[in-house]
């Protein structure tokens, strides 16, 4: 069986919702500056057409065969989508789509300029892609392809991007999300250092909030998403330890692992991080500096189901659980469906985002009373619901003809000169 093409299909629809679907936006880094900090909505967040519409726009990527089995993967990034289409594309055509660890190492060595951020996540999307095509060409799930189930279902925790932070909404959305089943929640502060004393006392109350909301039997997590600092986040921890949170998670820039170790030594509430690192030597820098109580590395960013596995293995060594960050709950599930509950005790579920993420799929994987059950299906074990899309476009940016060879001179190459 050999790669025959790749296709990158962005597709629209429309997702029908009750009032607002977006109401706030989390913390950044960059909001230290006045002029982002008052930005109030992202390039990424739904376009509103009515009152309760949204547009959706997603991109997927189909790696074909000649033996007419297709691997699936997706949502990307229009950025993801480019360096898919023409950094990957040539490498790709005419292989073996089983070799997995074959392909994963060319891609890798391909890319010396580009070991994290988009570049690793279009070689995380090819990875989870050709999973899903091995998984569909064996009419198997990944799991067991990957020597599961340990256990079919799996705990799963909501996080509240996009909810409001007002305290009264906070209350509702929070007692909302405990009713449904879920024993964590996961919220995002939208202050830090920059914001004083002010914007201590509003995160506090945020904290507050919570656990008057869901009570003692349900955790709670803040996510600081890497916009805070060491005096900051150990002052917050000692004002909210009493609350009895879960974790602050990423409290710094993720390159600042130094700072996440000390925070990790001196704070009294746990701490995880991950979210943003990628490959196994990126996640063991975190596990040497002792940097953090929990890891969550990204499937779909952190170099795909092929590198997870290693990841996973490497956490274990050192036992750190590793609960997979949110982006891909389909990949997470199939992934954590072949760890022990000690190595990965739940999954990450993005209430709102997962709206976006899982609209096109036909049999969205969501939690049940705070559970998700591990999809038995070929592959990721979801495919594209045609019903909903509305537009489709095929993307590509240039001219796929094969490479040509280039011809070394005769002196060149007998002299062993580059």
């Amino acid at each position: 069986m050999k790669i025959t093409h790749l296709r990158l299909r962005e597709l629209s629809g429309t997702l029908v919702h009750e009032g607002p679907f977006w109401e706030e936006r989390l913390i950044r880094p960059v909001d230290i500056y006045p002029e982002h900090k008052a930005e109030r909505e992202e390039w990424w967040m739904p376009h509103r057409t009515g009152d309760n519409r949204s547009e959706v726009h997603a991109i997927f990527l189909e790696i074909e065969t000649d033996e007419g089995v297709t691997g699936l993967a997706g949502p990307v990034s229009r950025d993801v989508a480019y360096i898919v289409d023409q950094q990957f594309r040539r490498l790709l055509d005419g292989q073996d789509p089983i070799a997995t660890e074959r392909i994963w190492d060319k891609l890798y060595r391909s890319a010396v300029h580009g070991r994290k951020g988009p570049t690793m996540m279009a070689i995380s999307a090819i990875d989870c892609a050709l999973w899903d095509l091995r998984g569909k060409w064996a009419n198997t799930s990944v799991h067991r392809l990957l020597g599961g189930p340990v256990r079919d279902a799996i705990p799963a925790y909501g996080s509240a991007l996009g909810y409001s932070l007002e305290p009264a909404k906070v209350r509702e959305r929070a007692k909302a999300i405990a009713a449904e089943g879920f024993r964590a929640t996961k919220w995002f502060p939208r202050h830090g250092p920059t914001d004083g004393r002010e914007g201590i006392e509003k995160n506090v109350e945020l904290m507050e909030t919570l656990r008057d909301a869901v009570g003692p039997d349900v955790d709670v997590m803040l996510d600081a998403w890497m916009s805070w600092d060491v005096p900051y986040t150990l002052r917050i921890a000692d004002r909210i330890v009493d609350l009895d949170p879960l974790w602050i998670e990423e409290p710094v820039m993720p390159d600042k692992i130094e700072s996440c170790a000390e925070i990790h030594e001196r704070s009294p509430v746990a701490t995880a991080t991950g979210e943003h690192e990628y490959t196994r030597w990126g996640i063991k820098e975190l596990l040497d500096a002792n940097a953090a109580d929990f890891l969550q590395p990204d499937t779909y960013w952190a170099g795909g189901i092929t590198e997870m596995v290693k990841i996973c293995a490497l956490a274990s060594a050192y036992d750190v659980p590793v609960i997979p960050h949110g982006h891909s709950v389909p990949a997470n599930a199939q992934l954590a469906a072949t760890l022990p509950p000690t190595a990965s005790p739940m999954l990450e579920y993005l209430i709102k985002w997962n709206e976006l993420l899982q609209f096109f799929f036909k049999n969205p994987v969501k939690p049940v009373n705070g559970i998700i059950t591990i999809p038995t299906g070929p592959g990721m074990g979801v495919e594209i619901d045609d019903t909903k899309i509305e537009s489709e476009t095929e993307l590509t940016w240039g001219d796929h003809a094969p490479l040509k060879a280039i011809e070394v001179p005769e002196h060149v190459a007998d002299s062993g000169t580059v």
